[in-house]
């Protein structure tokens, strides 16, 4: 966990302003389960005193939440800023869908750009090791690998706001809100076509060329837009056809 000594002065501001910026840069994420109190505040070096008033600070904020018997959590609320009548009414409409893979496509064009000329040798070793995980997770099994991938890539372009727009956005898929990915993949096998994206997309972010990342992530988000209009050209398709047999079948 990536706490730090806190030095003299009012110990529980600092404590809170630590885990502010923690929380603020995603290094601590929405659900993420803090340490024990002992545990964090020995890591801080801070008394227990101390820390609980900065934990108490923090919850009133709507930042950290105490789960009986669990212990402390980053809100899970932060990982979404769409409330449910919002969310139900982009769910029930493809319009949103296409607008939502092409606000994907220019924000995530900007976060690989950034993150080709600004992210640290660390950020790329953890962008490969997730897409070398994707590689190796068998069939039907890398729709989480994906979401880690482009949010690690959101991550290292280093700019708060594009990390926590994103993650919303990212959080909303997660819930299948909008299209699943897992039905595209198995009804047009296209497993192959999307690791080859996100190889070329990868492979780009290595040699930090921005140029050719943003072209990759555009690329592959055109692959999805057209992937979904596929689907649900077929799914109209294949319900005119249940019309017309079950026309047919009263006929005779």
């Amino acid at each position: 966990m990536p706490f730090q000594k806190i030095n003299a002065g009012k110990l529980s501001k600092t404590v809170v302003e630590q885990i502010e910026l923690l929380i603020l840069r995603g290094v601590l994420r929405p659900g993420e389960r803090l340490p024990s109190e002992r545990d964090l505040s020995d890591r801080m070096g801070v008394s227990r005193p101390s820390l609980r008033e900065a934990v108490s600070e923090l919850q009133e904020s709507g930042l950290l939440e105490t789960k009986a018997g669990s212990g402390i959590f980053v809100s899970d609320r932060l990982d979404s800023s769409f409330s449910p009548a919002l969310t139900g009414l982009l769910s029930r409409h493809d319009e949103a869908v296409y607008d939502y893979i092409d606000f994907r496509r220019d924000l995530e064009g900007l976060a690989v750009e950034r993150a080709a000329r600004l992210a640290s040798d660390t950020d790329l070793k953890v962008i490969d090791s997730i897409f070398k995980k994707m590689e190796a997770a068998p069939a039907g099994k890398g729709a989480d690998l994906d979401a880690d991938f482009h949010s690690a890539i959101v991550e290292a372009s280093h700019n708060v706001m594009i990390v926590h727009v994103m993650r919303a956005m990212y959080d909303l898929l997660k819930r299948g809100v909008f299209y699943n990915r897992q039905i595209i993949v198995q009804m047009y096998n296209t497993r192959l076509d999307l690791l080859n994206q996100h190889r070329e997309i990868n492979d780009a972010l290595q040699e930090r060329n921005p140029v050719r990342a943003r072209a990759a992530i555009e690329a592959h988000m055109d692959f999805v837009a057209q992937a979904y209009a596929d689907l649900r050209r077929a799914e109209r398709n294949e319900e005119i056809a249940q019309q017309r047999l079950l026309h047919e079948e009263e006929r005779h």
